[in-house]
């Protein structure tokens, strides 16, 4: 979780409150500097809050009530140095306390320790793909030479090959462009990123080519 700004929305957030009755598994990553150190991997149960899955299979100390995740296997966020842990689920930046987020069977929970000093928000991320684009109606777009390649991302977000739909519809949106790189922005509908035509090809063959990467180059 974050301090500084961001924080002002945890105070605003009631209790963690008990455990929810939901069958299934999530997946619960820690890292550091942005993906680049893997720390943890583990499954923790569905039904918990992110919180309570974190504290299931680390060492963390919290804070204001439970509320605020301050260390994480005795990695401490610091004002002074400013580093400070941060998550996600599925891809997007939490919007509040982890102990108000309830994890749902297939969700990817993934708590990054990194610097703030630059860049305070990373409110979407790419290392969890296909997340976020399983979340919502996602549109794949290429030129035609390349629909095959837009075809297998559009299989991997269950999603469909096409230009954007009507407007004000909701929609994820994945651009198919010449090169490397994959890079995501929250948009007016939702999620819209360009995935270089050699990052997808890798992704095709691979899924979790870009795992635990906030952005690929």
């Amino acid at each position: 979780m974050r301090r500084l700004l961001p924080f002002l929305l945890v105070l605003a957030t009631a209790g963690c409150g008990g455990q929810a009755h939901e069958s299934g598994t999530a997946t619960l990553w820690v890292t550091r500097d942005r993906g680049a150190d893997v720390l943890l991997v583990r499954t923790v149960p569905a039904g918990l809050t992110a919180m309570q899955a974190l504290d299931r299979v680390a060492d963390i100390e919290t804070s204001y009530g439970g509320r605020y995740a301050q260390s994480i296997e005795g990695i401490d966020g610091s004002l002074f140095s400013r580093r400070d842990w941060f998550y996600f689920v599925n891809g997007i930046e939490g919007d509040r306390s982890a102990a108000e987020v309830r994890l749902h069977p297939g969700d990817v929970e993934w708590w990054d320790y990194r610097s703030w000093d630059k860049e305070m928000r990373q409110p979407v991320v790419v290392g969890a793909f296909p997340e976020p684009f399983l979340h919502g109606r996602t549109y794949v777009f290429a030129s035609q030479r390349l629909t095959p390649i837009a075809s297998g991302i559009a299989r991997l977000t269950h999603g469909l090959v096409g230009n954007f739909p009507q407007h004000g519809t909701r929609f994820n949106y994945i651009a198919i462009v010449p090169g490397h790189g994959f890079k995501a922005r929250v948009g007016s509908h939702g999620i819209t990123a360009r995935l270089g035509v050699e990052t997808a090809r890798r992704l095709i063959r691979n899924p979790s080519a870009v795992r635990y990467r906030y952005e690929v180059p």
